[in-house]
Formats: C-alpha cells, structure tokens, sequence
C-alpha cells in the first residue's frame, strides 16, 4: 500500500504522500520535526493536538487537521491518526485498504512525556517503524533520574556563579525539559530566540511549562551567570555564545548513552534523554502491532531488520530522508582540537 518514492512515502490508492521531503498535491503529516514536515505541498493534515506548531513552522501552509482515533475516507483508503508519543501532537498513521491495514509510525517513544499524548500500538498487518536508536545498546534510565542529573548539574553551576547551556532539539525536548523543570525553576529559564517562538506554541496548546524569557540582544555577561539557558545545537561554536562565557556546556540527546560521543564532541556532560524509542521498546512495540511484515526506516534500519528476519518477520528497509535525532550533530562545527 505504502511506496518510497522521489518525494516520500506514496499511497497510491489514496492519492497522498506520507511526509514527503519535496513538494506534493496531498501530505499526512505524522509530526512537525523538519525532516518530516517539509514546506511546498498544497495541503497537509495532522494530528489535531500537532496544528499549533505544525502552523508555526509552516505559517503559509494549508493546514487540516483530524482528532486521535477519527477514521476519515481518502478515495478508498480508511485513515486514522493514533497517539505516537513522540512530541506534542505526534502521530502514527493507520491505513485500512480492502481489510488490509498498515501503520506508518513516524518517530515515536514510549517514555512518559508531559507534552505528549502516550504512545498508543495500533494492531496491523504491516508495520513501518523508525530505527534512530535500534542497537542493543541504547536504553533509557527513567526521565525522573535524568531531570535530577540536570537539576544538580545546574545547581553546581549557580553555586559557581557560571551559566548552565544545555543544548537540546528546539521542537520537543526542550520544551520536554520546560515541562519537566516547573516545579525546579525559581526563576524564568532563558531561551535561545530559536526556541522561543515554538515554545510558546506549545503554551498556545495547553502545555504548562517552566516560566522562561526570550535572551535579549543585549542580555550578557553577568546577566546570565547563574541561569540555566537553554540552545539549539546548531548555536555552540558560534558568536551567540560569547554572550555565556565561562559557561558550563551539556547536550540532551539519546546519542549520549555512548560517552564517546560526548567526549569527541567535547561537552562537560551528557544527559540521556531521547524522544525515540530504545531498543527494548522498539521490538515490544513490533510484538505489540501483532505485524506479520515489518518495514525500516533511518537510522539503524538494517540492524533491525536483520534482527527481525533472523525471528521469522517479513522484513526490509526504507530509504528516507528523515534523519532522527543523529541530524541534531550533524550541523554542528567540529570541535576544535
């Protein structure tokens, strides 16, 4: 039922694409990240919960929207958008052909998150799932123990009179780490101006997070010595950063369960907290959609897919353009050595 094609994922039947990364008459969103949800097509349709920020970063794009759990008739393909828990209005998109039903999962976690909807299996026949983090290696300590490792670290830091960068994907996780910081923040958290106008999308939808205020062009120094500043990767190594000298770097990300990685790119820590999920809830959730085919895409799909056909799936591999969250260092400068 489901393509790959120059422009993405295609349901012929329904005449649409599944986020596509070029142009298209009809998108299905599954959510807003950048690599999933490119500008130029006529039309998309999202998840309800996703509309406030998938509208902020596509501000010309014809939006529609459809609830969790509503089927909606495309020619004649049944559709329906079911919680993916990965960021605020995240989805995994299920298709019903002739009796034949297929879920394209997009990014998805299985972690508690307060600003997403929790992750919902939905029973089919084929299976489309990420792979961001699908070696045996990657799993995840509970979110509680990893927002007490950030809320030490910063008070080491305040006690040192030095700020507190931590970098973090600017759509989801920092506003995962707004929300998990409420009742920790005595005074407003500082964001990087890229950060500021999706976060308050996020509020726009009903979130509760941390009081946080926009970094100012002139707020340096010793402005920000004691804060906690939150930043897009893509900021450490620029002349952004002069404004936080002395400052204390970290990176939130599920690529620093391997502290080499940490190390090379030379932060003073790591915290493991991902959006994806970890290799144990990759094959609970393929067990739970009862799938007889499972297919991969980005990140260690043939490591997956391997694993699955050595256990009897139906298996293979999708080649996308959708980058996870190893697409978070890829922009950034080499540290220098």
């Amino acid at each position: 039922m489901i393509i790959d094609t120059p422009r993405g994922l295609f349901c012929e039947a329904g005449n649409f694409h599944i986020d596509p990364w070029q142009p298209v008459e009809r998108a299905l969103i599954t959510h807003a990240h950048s690599d999933h949800a490119r500008p130029g097509s006529s039309a998309y349709l999202c998840a309800s919960p996703g509309a406030t920020v998938l509208r902020h970063r596509l501000p010309d794009a014809i939006v529609e929207t459809v609830d969790y759990g509503e089927t909606i008739s495309i020619r004649d393909v049944r559709v329906s958008f079911h919680p993916a828990g990965h960021i605020l209005g995240s989805a995994q998109i299920r298709l019903e052909l002739a009796g034949d039903v297929w879920v394209v999962s997009g990014d998805y976690k299985r972690a508690p998150d307060p600003t997403a909807t929790p992750f919902e299996p939905v029973r089919c026949h084929t299976f489309i799932t990420e792979a961001t983090f699908a070696l045996p290696i990657y799993t995840w300590d509970p979110p509680d123990t990893v927002v007490t490792e950030i809320v030490e670290w910063w008070r080491l830091n305040r006690e040192s009179e030095r700020p507190s960068v931590l970098f973090c994907y600017a759509l989801g996780k920092a506003q995962r780490i707004l929300a998990a910081l409420r009742e920790h923040a005595a005074e407003p958290i500082r964001l990087h101006g890229a950060m500021a106008g999706l976060t308050a999308a996020y509020r726009e939808a009903g979130i509760a997070l941390a009081p946080t205020e926009r970094i100012a062009e002139a707020t340096r120094g010793k402005a920000l010595a004691r804060a906690l500043v939150l930043a897009p990767i893509s900021a450490r190594g620029t002349v952004w950063m002069r404004r936080v000298p002395n400052a204390s770097t970290a990176f939130a990300s599920g690529l620093m369960r391997v502290r080499g990685v940490r190390r090379q790119r030379a932060f003073d820590r790591g915290f493991v907290l991902s959006d994806h999920a970890d290799w144990p809830s990759l094959l609970k959730t393929v067990e739970e959609t009862g799938a007889e085919r499972v297919l991969v895409t980005h990140g260690w799909s043939d490591v997956l897919a391997r694993f699955l056909a050595e256990r009897g799936f139906e298996t293979g591999t999708l080649r996308t353009a959708y980058e996870g969250e190893a697409g978070e260092l890829a922009s950034e400068p080499e540290p220098a050595t």
